[in-house]
């Protein structure tokens, strides 16, 4: 009986090829990937902004803009309440220290001099008439003193006189007793008018004190009523010029109700607001500029206010004249300067780091005709350049614009006949 031998799908000979086929495509696709390259584009160059490496000055700074104020500003606060009854200088004028601005009127500090004046009348009128009592008092104590002490002067005479005679026996003991008891008595009185007299003095002399201290007191108080009365008339403490002036004729002022502000005529400052993120590199003495009228003027940061809210808030002042044209108020360009010039190798500012975050450039080729994609690295940045660390050198010329579209390219060929 014959079998039947089944015919086998995938013989040897038949793998053989199949292997053979894989190898062939495997060999094509190798050689077309080799021989590609990497992708490339052809652009219109006048689409792109091509820029030269050069090396030269470098300075890290941040462009701000800064706000003239003077130097120093004073505020004009009223010291007491009023009604405004006189404005006697303009919004704007230039001041003398102690020239009056304002004229307020209060009638209750009027009334309250008036009753201060009165007493102190009273206390002084009070103390002239105690002084007067105490000194007639003393004189009809000097004149009893003096009647005491002729008493006693007579009071002496007669116990001598008696004690002689007691002695040579031609009076009685006691007539020389009575006449010894009076001479005591006399004597005594003499220490207790002595005494009673030093107490009054001492009392005359304390109570006196008391008065007069009173009346300085009181006066004291009279004066300082004087001053505040003369706080009426608002005046400038020193020399400046006059500006936001807020006063109407008729007006309430409060106490402490700010009136206005004197600028200082010594020098301008320039006050900015940087970002916090700079707040780390920012420090007194650090230098600055600003440009006015095509003419460079240099400052130099002189306060850094500590709170920081919507940024940090410096004051630069100019570090010689300040410009001439300058006002208070008007904003002026500031670049700050975050380190010192030095010489190093850059690329200016462009679009394209965005795409590449300064790893890689088109870099042009000698005869300008195409781009390729070269890597390097950057350093530091100020608004006009970038600092090149590596991948570039002077003379080289690169295309700084945005490379939308063109981040996936290794290549860039320059004709002007690309749409």
């Amino acid at each position: 009986m014959d079998v039947i031998i089944e015919k086998k799908t995938w013989t040897p000979a038949r793998l053989m090829l199949l292997g053979a086929l894989v190898l062939v495509v495997v060999a094509v696709a190798a050689l077309l990937l080799t021989s590609a390259g990497p992708a490339k584009l052809t652009i219109d160059p006048d689409r792109v902004t091509m820029s030269t490496v050069t090396r030269g000055a470098f300075q890290e700074f941040v462009p701000v803009d800064g706000l003239v104020m003077p130097i120093k500003t004073i505020y004009l606060d009223a010291p007491e309440g009023g009604t405004v009854q006189r404005i006697l200088v303009e919004d704007g004028a230039t001041l003398t220290p102690g020239q009056p601005i304002i004229q307020l009127a209060n009638s209750d500090l009027q009334l309250e001099m008036v009753n201060r004046e009165t007493a102190v009348f009273d206390l002084m009128n009070n103390l002239h008439n105690t002084h007067n009592l105490l000194q007639q008092n003393r004189i009809q104590q000097l004149n009893q003193q003096a009647e005491i002490e002729n008493q006693l002067r007579e009071a002496k005479r007669l116990y001598e006189l008696n004690k002689n005679l007691y002695e040579l026996k031609v009076i009685a003991l006691q007539e020389y007793r009575q006449t010894k008891n009076a001479y005591d008595y006399q004597l005594r009185r003499k220490q207790l008018s002595r005494q009673a007299l030093r107490q009054d003095s001492l009392a005359m002399r304390q109570q006196i004190n008391q008065m007069q201290q009173s009346v300085n007191r009181m006066q004291s108080n009279l004066a300082l009523m004087r001053r505040k009365l003369d706080d009426l008339t608002i005046k400038a403490p020193a020399a400046g010029r006059l500006t936001s002036l807020s006063a109407e004729i008729g007006e309430l002022k409060t106490r402490g109700q700010r009136i206005g502000q004197l600028d200082m005529l010594t020098g301008l400052k320039v006050r900015a607001t940087l970002d916090q993120y700079y707040i780390s590199r920012i420090f007194p003495g650090q230098k600055g500029e600003v440009t006015v009228n095509n003419k460079t003027y240099e400052l130099s940061v002189k306060k850094i206010y500590t709170q920081v809210t919507q940024g940090v808030q410096v004051d630069l002042e100019f570090t010689g004249s300040a410009p001439p044209d300058l006002r208070r108020g008007q904003t002026v360009p500031v670049r700050l300067a975050l380190s010192d010039q030095t010489v190093a190798l850059r690329v200016p500012k462009g679009s394209f780091n965005q795409k590449t975050g300064g790893n890689w450039i088109f870099k042009l080729s000698a005869d300008g005709t195409k781009a390729y994609k070269t890597e390097i690295r950057l350093g530091r940045q100020n608004p006009d350049y970038y600092e090149v660390l590596d991948g570039l050198k002077p003379g080289d010329r690169v295309i700084t614009s945005s490379y939308d579209g063109y981040e996936k390219m290794g290549e860039l060929a320059l004709s002007a006949k690309a749409q």
